[in-house]
């Protein structure tokens, strides 16, 4: 899609990232509170601690990638909060907050999946193209990370150990939250491209 491949080629205009991390910036929020109702949810120490780490994790890393792009974009917190949340952001958010509260833990598991595996594999496959001076190299280190890539695995390896047991009923919810969470993934970067806004403003 247009905006992957142009960050890859360091060609993006700054306006469409700078769209794109402050959507990011809110929807860190959601995700980060969807992965603490999960470790709520779970009922063993060890993955308790997992999904624990992970949204404690999501904030502070991705928080500090944010920071340096408000940053050099001459943005300060204030502004980004007061930023509204696109439309397709906010159905992600709501997708998500609805599934952490109304689902069991494993087809919340397959919801939150997506965010982390498509985030990897953009980033491994950019890493590999993207010239050293890309001026979205922070962003594609990111994700290309060997620990990134690690808390993909743990996360994959709780999903499966989840569904493994799972109903028939349970697996098809998973299959169902999973693919509409890969949708939303590649809606919010086409939004970001388009510099979405609510189509009506009251």
């Amino acid at each position: 899609m247009p905006f992957n491949r142009e960050l890859m080629a360091g060609t993006l205009r700054q306006g469409v990232f700078q769209h794109y991390m402050i959507q990011d910036a809110h929807y860190l929020i959601v995700f980060a509170q969807a992965l603490a109702v999960a470790a709520a949810k779970a009922d063993t120490p060890s993955l308790i601690l997992q999904l624990s780490e992970s949204a404690a994790t999501a904030v502070a890393v991705e928080r500090d990638l944010h920071d340096r792009y408000f940053r050099q974009f001459g943005l300060n917190a204030e502004q980004v909060t007061q930023t509204e949340m696109s439309p397709t952001c906010h159905h992600y958010c709501a997708f998500l907050l609805a599934t952490a509260f109304r689902e069991p833990l494993p087809v919340l598991l397959a919801a939150l999946l997506p965010c982390f595996w498509i985030y990897r594999e953009v980033g491994r496959h950019i890493f590999g193209s993207a010239a050293p001076d890309n001026p979205y190299r922070a962003w594609i280190d990111t994700y290309a990370s060997p620990e990134f890539a690690t808390a993909v695995d743990r996360m994959i390896e709780a999903t499966d150990l989840l569904a493994a047991p799972a109903s028939a009923a349970i697996r098809e919810s998973m299959d169902r939250v999973f693919t509409r969470a890969v949708q939303f993934e590649w809606m919010f970067w086409d939004s970001a491209y388009r510099l979405e806004q609510w189509p009506v403003s009251l």
